[in-house]
């Protein structure tokens, strides 16, 4: 295998210690977190480490025999997700299977972020659905991107294109 060579040379986006400790620290501003600050000193100081050594998968298991290198480590988190896309196939590919549509609700408000309105994305997705699950034969799921605004500790993290340019380049999760 031909060695892949990086191209490098843009800025570090490394942040200072004091930094991601202010950064961090934001999450615990109500005034509930005042008396537990020595705790959250050593939360902060434990995900700094992690940060700085860089520790983005910290989680892994040998990749088995299913892989070229059964004793490279993989994130488990990688694992697990490539096991339901796996999973998923395997039902896609059923022939007793139900079809299957997907509805996207790609709508960020809700009416816990604009309190007393439902998005207009959100009503006529959920008329679809409705209209869907009459007709014999089909299984809908509902993916409601406005949860990300609304519900507690949901967030997407960006792909970066890593494989665009190698696939060893990747480095999943991002």
């Amino acid at each position: 295998m031909a060695k892949i060579k990086a191209r490098k040379g843009m800025p570090s986006t490394m942040i200072t210690k004091a930094e991601f400790a202010r950064r961090l620290g934001e999450s615990f501003y109500d005034p509930a977190f005042e008396a537990l600050q020595p705790e959250t000193r050593k939360v902060i100081a434990a995900a700094w480490e992690a940060y700085d050594d860089s520790r983005k998968s910290p989680r892994t298991r040998p990749a088995g025999t299913r892989y070229a290198d059964p004793r490279y480590e993989l994130p488990v988190e990688w694992v697990a997700t490539r096991d339901a896309i796996a999973e998923a196939e395997r039902r896609q590919k059923s022939a007793a299977a139900r079809s299957r549509i997907l509805l996207i609700n790609g709508s960020p408000r809700s009416d816990q972020t604009c309190p007393g309105e439902v998005s207009k994305s959100f009503r006529l997705v959920e008329i679809a659905r409705r209209l869907i699950e009459r007709q014999r034969g089909f299984e809908v799921e509902l993916l409601d991107l406005s949860r990300l605004t609304s519900e507690y500790g949901r967030n997407i993290h960006p792909c970066k294109g890593c494989v665009s340019s190698a696939m060893p380049l990747c480095h999943w999760p991002c």
